[in-house]
């Protein structure tokens, strides 16, 4: 998803959600300051190393079954709050999303271990960037749900799983695979609103279903 087609969704769920713009902004210049010794590689790159089937994992209750009767296949994208819960399956995301959030240390091993990781800065997570954004050792591509820029890409999305997609259809992948969603029966988590959570995910749910090649 281009920036032009994504920024009239961006302005709906900044009014919708009470968000504040220049929030999310701040919050890339605060990303962009502590990667600088990161290796920082492009979505174009990341790109690269994707198959055309792509399996997007999300971090609902349902995951573990989800895999063991349908099997992840392709290219694994996984949501950063999953990466625990797919690593100990015995499976390592070739890709992870993520706004630092949730359980941080299997996030750090996958990029240790070759994940490409996509850093997300949004308002509200200045903190989190400053602890963990520069302990990532792998691959790290920036990203921001605002305005676009050098080293900072944005393909549409708002949570991690349907940044995934977007990501995903916006380089080609002629078949997106859903495992671990449901977005009215999330994954607790500590320290989350669950209702912020379940708002949230509403609109996950109207960005994927607006997307192509989702199965």
């Amino acid at each position: 998803m281009d920036f032009a087609e994504w920024e009239p969704v961006y302005e709906e769920i900044l009014a919708d959600m009470g968000y504040d713009r220049s929030d999310d902004e701040a919050s890339v210049r605060v990303l962009k300051a502590v990667t600088l010794n990161s290796d920082l590689i492009s979505g174009d790159e990341a790109a690269e190393t994707m198959a055309d089937r792509v399996t997007v994992i999300g971090n609902a209750p349902c995951l573990e079954d989800d895999i063991k009767r349908k099997g992840a296949e392709g290219s694994i994208l996984c949501s950063g709050s999953a990466v625990g819960r797919l690593t100990t399956m015995g499976i390592r995301p070739d890709m992870v999303f993520t706004d630092l959030d949730g359980d941080i240390g299997p996030q750090i091993d996958a990029s240790s271990e070759g994940s490409i990781t996509f850093i997300h800065a949004h308002g509200d997570n200045q903190e989190l960037i400053m602890s963990y954004a520069s302990l990532f050792k792998g691959p790290v591509v920036l990203t921001t749900q605002s305005k676009p820029e050098y080293t900072v890409f944005n393909y549409g999305g708002f949570t991690d799983g349907d940044r995934a997609v977007c990501f995903a259809e916006h380089f080609g992948a002629k078949e997106i695979r859903l495992l671990g969603f449901d977005y009215d029966h999330p994954m607790p988590k500590e320290g989350s609103d669950p209702d912020v959570k379940l708002h949230k995910l509403s609109w996950a749910k109207r960005i994927i279903a607006g997307r192509l090649n989702v199965v």
